[in-house]
């Protein structure tokens, strides 16, 4: 659960955006994460064949510095059969090069893959926790697009995680192998100033230091806005992408009311809000660029201007001027690293600072007191469901509960083999009682003894089919080996859909091709194969085709062995099952019922709020077809 403002674990905090975590205690979090991920073993083999590719390319570029030395004296000299002779040595060197580039070059990616194998595999594992992914979702900002942090983001951080490391490796080795040559060129170093001669002891290497200092400095001071635009930008693009993904999939609903124009404002101010924050993140680099192109520039001069004293007084051969500026080079090249990544190092803190913060708010799901007014779930005999004095919360606070129900009959004991149905009075929200039986929703009061949650099967208004075959569709959640051929089939006969036995293992968007009915159909034909010892539906067959009601209500008659419990008004379940009715009461009085023409009592069916609003019982008439998609 969420901290709340104080630090206290408390109730969800719906303005949840981050949290204030230091860089090393957002890497020592992902570190624990790689070090109990199973492709560990796999990086620690690629860090240390790394690390010797690395160590083994640093020697021959040491080597090939110190052939500038023999190779520029022969063209000062004139020689050459020496010029010939140090032609083929350094063919023997940059051949050397080229095959440790290309074995390092796999590594980096191999390094890379799986860097996001375990990165991805880790934030799905725990994103998809019992109950924490609903959680998160109802937390705050930190619960909008997960989507975008699990795909885009661990991509972005396992990549430019690999890259930044692997470079800083190897500045420092270059770092490490180039400061004692230049320190060892710059002790012949001798200056001549008013008639006195002086050395100064590793003149270049504090020449090579200063110049990439203040680069550095000046980087940092120009380039400090990076790491919160970069952050935004990510943000943003997650929410034109969302907007984009909503409006494609709600099409057909877009279209039937005309509301493009709407949406297209809505995509609009999205698609300005992305393009605010890269105008200035343009600006922010464009500033960079000044110093990081300047400094860039002027490293072709820097090291011939600082050695020319001595080159000048004899001190140096042309051949160890050029050695001393390709060692120059190579640490002004190490020390300006973080200077050269300034700009990649600022979004990988941005996407460090995402992905930890949203793996943070996962593990958080499952920690914490309980607050006050909250619904106590245990398990009970396998043989019965109690309700003890159970109050439900649309909204709770530390002290308060507000604007819930009740059950009227106050503690109920269902047992096993019951049929139960649930309705209440004019404005009530019985979704929330199926959530919280679901332990979903624990704002409110009582306690709610549940049998095994392996026992249970809770079966929603909305159907959800996921992606793949129809055949995993009817298995989940459990997988499709689960359930013998001839079972499956003959549960999908039952249900409705005998149609499609011939495309059960065909995949397909099931979600897309199947209308609303269908796709129930689909849950109760789990529920066919399941068999579960207690069921509990929440308005299932509301909105459904009067004969496809019928069909699901002889099929619930004939679980003999499963305790139904149905949350909602159904004269077919009514008039089918005789169930035993519970009663839901407002906690506030309700408002006045709209008078009806008809001579039923009033039902209540879900709004577009989540909430209810009144129809007669008789209300079960047939959906325009058109509506449903059929034909």
């Amino acid at each position: 659960m969420a901290v709340d403002t104080k630090g206290k674990p408390g109730i969800l905090k719906s303005d949840r955006v981050g949290y204030d975590l230091s860089v090393l205690s957002r890497l020592k979090m992902m570190f624990s994460a790689f070090w109990n991920s199973p492709v560990r073993l796999k990086l620690i083999a690629l860090v240390v064949a790394l690390l010797a590719v690395i160590l083994l390319t640093a020697y021959v570029q040491v080597m090939l510095n110190e052939w500038n030395a023999p190779f520029y004296d022969s063209l000062a000299r004139r020689d050459g059969s020496e010029f010939l002779h140090q032609l083929g040595v350094f063919g023997i060197i940059a051949g050397s090069l080229l095959v440790l580039n290309v074995i390092q070059a796999w590594f980096n990616q191999m390094a890379a893959l799986y860097m996001r194998e375990g990165l991805v595999r880790d934030l799905v594992n725990q994103w998809l926790q019992a109950k924490r992914a609903l959680r998160l979702a109802a937390s705050g900002l930190i619960g909008v697009n997960p989507d975008q942090r699990l795909h885009e983001d661990a991509r972005l951080l396992s990549e430019s995680t690999t890259g930044l490391a692997i470079g800083l490796v190897q500045s420092t080795i270059l770092l490490v192998s180039f400061i004692g040559v230049l320190w060892e060129l710059s002790s012949g170093f001798i200056f001549h100033l008013y008639g006195r001669s002086f050395s100064i002891p590793g003149y270049m290497v504090w020449a090579a230091i200063l110049y990439a200092a203040s680069a550095s400095f000046l980087s940092q001071l120009v380039g400090r806005r990076l790491v919160r635009l970069n952050a935004d930008r990510y943000s943003k693009e997650a929410e034109l992408r969302f907007s984009l993904m909503h409006a494609s999939e709600n099409m057909a609903a877009i279209t039937v009311a005309g509301g493009e124009e709407n949406e297209r404002r809505r995509i609009n101010t999205d698609i300005s809000s992305v393009l605010s924050v890269i105008r200035q993140l343009a600006i922010a680099n464009t500033n960079l660029t000044w110093v990081s192109a300047s400094y860039g520039w002027m490293v072709l001069v820097i090291p011939i201007l600082v050695a020319a004293p001595a080159y000048f007084t004899g001190g140096l051969t042309f051949g160890q001027l050029m050695m001393v500026v390709g060692a120059f080079n190579q640490v002004n090249t190490a020390l300006r690293w973080y200077v050269a990544n300034f700009g990649p190092i600022a979004e990988w803190r941005a996407t460090l600072m995402r992905v930890t913060d949203f793996r943070q708010a996962l593990l958080e799901m499952d920690t914490g007191a309980q607050p006050a007014n909250t619904i106590a779930v245990d398990q009970s005999d396998p043989g019965k469901l109690t309700l003890e004095d159970l109050v439900v919360s649309t909204r709770s606070t530390e002290d308060i509960a507000e604007n819930g129900f009740r059950i009227r009959e106050g503690t109920v004991t269902i047992n096993e083999g019951e049929r139960i149905m649930v309705n209440g009075d004019h404005g009530v929200n019985r979704k929330l009682l199926f959530q919280a039986l679901a332990g979903l929703w624990r704002c409110g009061s009582g306690k709610i003894d549940l049998p095994s949650r392996e026992s249970m099967l809770f079966v929603p208004h909305t159907a959800y089919v996921p992606g793949g075959t129809l055949r995993e569709a009817v298995a989940f959640p459990e997988d499709l080996s689960t359930y013998p051929d001839a079972d499956v089939e003959a549960a999908i006969e039952k249900v409705g859909l005998g149609r499609l036995k011939g495309k059960l293992d065909t995949r397909a968007r099931w979600d897309r091709t199947l209308d609303a009915d269908e796709q129930k159909a689909v849950a109760f034909a789990h529920a066919l194969l399941a068999q579960p010892r207690w069921m509990i539906l929440d308005e299932t067959l509301e909105g459904l085709e009067p004969d496809i009601q019928q069909r699901f209500v002889q099929l619930l008659a004939g679980m003999k062995n499963t305790t139904t419990i149905y949350i909602g008004r159904s004269e077919a379940y009514l008039s089918a099952l005789s169930p035993r009715v519970l009663h839901l009461q407002a906690l506030v009085p309700p408002p006045p019922a709209p008078l009806s023409s008809t001579r039923h009592t009033p039902a209540q069916t879900p709004s577009a709020a989540g909430k209810t609003k009144p129809m007669s019982i008789s209300s079960s008439a047939p959906r325009s077809r058109a509506v449903s998609g059929r034909r």
